[in-house]
C-alpha cells in the first residue's frame, strides 16, 4: 500500500483527472465551492477513485466486500430487484444497472492536503512524474442539435393524463421526466464536465467513467448519507428561477417559499422519505430537522428538507438502501404505483438517471447523491442524452411544468453551446 500527501495547490483538478482517464473506471465526487459553505450535514467529501476492474456485486448485494472503499452507482432500474416491477422502455445508453469498484488509487481532498492511497508501490516523485506525462484531452465539442423523444404537445397531454390518475386516487404526486438527446455527437467528456462545474457548481457533482460511457453530473441533491448510526436524506421539491438582481431574487425566493403547490409537493415527499427511513430506524427516532429550507444555486432556488433517523441495531447498509431506493423525490407517492405509472407514461428507460452515485467507506459509512441535472455520453455510439422532469400534482399546470423542465436543462444546454 502506497500513501503520501500533496499540498492542495500542487495539483489542479484537470491535471489529476486527465491522469485518471487512462483507467477503465473513474468516480470523482466533487462538492465544488459548497464544501466551504454551511450546507446542512455537509456536502460530500471531495474524492477521486480509479480502477481497471469492477466488482460483480452491486451496492445492494449483501456479499459486497467489507472494510474497503467502494465507489460506483445504483441505476434507477434496480427497483425491479427491490419491488415486483419491470422496465421495458427503450434504452439507448445501455449503462449497466449498477456498478461498483474497489479503487486502485484513491485521492481524498482535505483542508490543506490531498491524501493519495494506492495499491501499487510507487514513490511520490514517480507518481507526480506520471501525472505530468499526461496531456489534458483537447477536442472541440460538436453537437449539432438536441431532439426530444416527447413533443411539447405529447408532454402537455401526458401531464393531464397523470392529473386524471391523481383525481382517481391512484397517486397524489408523480415525477414525470422526458429525454433530450443528440446522435452523432462528439464531445470531450472531461473538458465538458469541468465547464459544467463552472456554469453550475453543485454540492453533489460527479464525473463518472466506465469504459466509453460517461456521466457528467451537476446534482444539487443528496439521496442518503450514513455516519455512524445516523442516517439522513435531503429531498428537493420546489424550483424557481433566480432573480436578475438582489431585489427580484428575494421576490423569487419568497414566491417559492410561499407557494402552496410547491410546499405541498415538498411535504408529500418528506412524508414518503420519513416512512422509508423509519423502516430502517429505531422506533421514534425519525424526525424532520429542516422543512422547506431555501437554498440558492446559480440558476435556481431550491426548496430542500432534511429528514434524519437513528438506525436500529444489526441492519446492514444494503438493507438501509433497499428500504429507501429509488428516492421518493424522483418517483412520487405512493411510490410503487408512481413507478408503475412512470413506466407507462415515460418512453425512455431511465437507467442511471434518477439513480445514485456514491461510496461505502471501510468503516461502513456511505453517501449517495441523486443523479439529476446530468449529461450522459456514449463515446462509442456518439450518443448524448439528458433527462429532466418535475413533480406533477393535481394543482399542476402543464405549461408551467414544461417550462420547469426547460429551466432545469439550461445549464447543460449552455455547456453544449445550444440555444
Amino acid at each position: 500500500m502506497t500513501k503520501f500527501l500533496f499540498k492542495i495547490e500542487q495539483i489542479r483538478d484537470f491535471e489529476i483527472l486527465s491522469w485518471a482517464t487512462q483507467f477503465e473506471y473513474i468516480c470523482f465526487l466533487n462538492p465544488n465551492e459548497w464544501q466551504n459553505k454551511n450546507y446542512p450535514f455537509g456536502t460530500w467529501q471531495k474524492m477521486l477513485a480509479v480502477s481497471s476492474f469492477c466488482l460483480e456485486n452491486s451496492f445492494i448485494d449483501e456479499k459486497l466486500p467489507q472494510n474497503e472503499w467502494i465507489f460506483g452507482y445504483l441505476g434507477y432500474d434496480l427497483k425491479n430487484q427491490i419491488e415486483n416491477l419491470q422496465s421495458q422502455n427503450l434504452d439507448f445508453l445501455q449503462f449497466p444497472e449498477s456498478l461498483c469498484f474497489v479503487p486502485e488509487w484513491l485521492l481524498i481532498w482535505e483542508k490543506e492536503h490531498i491524501q493519495v492511497w494506492g495499491k501499487t508501490e510507487i514513490s511520490k516523485e514517480k507518481f507526480w512524474e506520471n501525472i505530468q506525462k499526461i496531456s489534458p484531452p483537447q477536442r472541440k465539442n460538436q453537437v449539432s442539435c438536441i431532439q426530444t423523444r416527447v413533443s411539447k404537445q405529447e408532454y402537455l397531454a401526458n401531464v393531464e393524463k397523470i392529473r386524471s390518475h391523481i383525481l382517481a386516487g391512484d397517486v397524489y404526486e408523480l415525477n414525470y421526466c422526458i429525454e433530450f438527446f443528440s446522435e452523432n455527437a462528439l464531445i470531450e467528456p472531461l473538458q465538458t464536465y469541468l465547464h459544467l462545474c463552472q456554469v453550475s457548481p453543485m454540492p453533489f457533482s460527479a464525473f463518472l467513467k466506465l469504459g466509453k460511457k460517461y456521466a457528467l453530473c451537476a446534482s444539487p441533491e443528496r439521496f442518503l448519507k450514513k455516519t455512524g448510526t445516523k442516517i439522513i436524506s435531503q429531498p428537493i421539491k420546489g424550483t424557481i428561477r433566480r432573480g436578475e438582481n438582489l431585489q427580484t431574487d428575494e421576490l423569487q425566493k419568497q414566491k417559492l417559499l410561499q407557494s402552496e403547490k410547491e410546499r405541498a409537493e415538498n411535504m408529500m415527499i418528506v412524508d414518503l422519505v420519513r416512512n422509508d427511513l423509519a423502516r430502517s430506524a429505531k422506533v421514534g427516532s425519525t424526525k424532520v430537522s429542516e422543512m422547506f429550507g431555501m437554498y440558492a444555486f446559480p440558476k435556481v432556488w431550491q426548496m430542500i428538507s432534511t429528514i434524519e433517523a437513528e438506525l436500529k441495531e444489526g441492519i446492514s447498509n444494503q438493507r438501509v438502501i433497499r428500504n429507501a431506493f429509488p428516492m421518493g423525490s424522483m418517483t412520487g407517492a405512493p411510490k410503487i404505483k408512481a413507478m408503475e405509472l412512470i413506466e407507462q407514461y415515460e418512453n425512455s428507460k431511465r437507467g442511471l438517471f434518477s439513480g445514485a452515485i456514491g461510496y461505502f467507506s471501510p468503516w461502513q459509512d456511505f453517501d449517495f447523491n441523486v443523479v439529476i441535472r446530468t449529461l450522459f455520453y456514449d463515446e462509442a455510439q456518439k450518443y448524448l442524452s439528458f433527462m429532466v422532469g418535475s413533480a406533477i400534482t393535481y394543482d399542476s399546470q402543464a405549461e408551467q411544468e414544461y417550462q420547469e423542465c426547460l429551466l432545469k436543462a439550461e445549464a447543460i444546454r449552455e455547456v453544449l453551446n445550444l440555444p
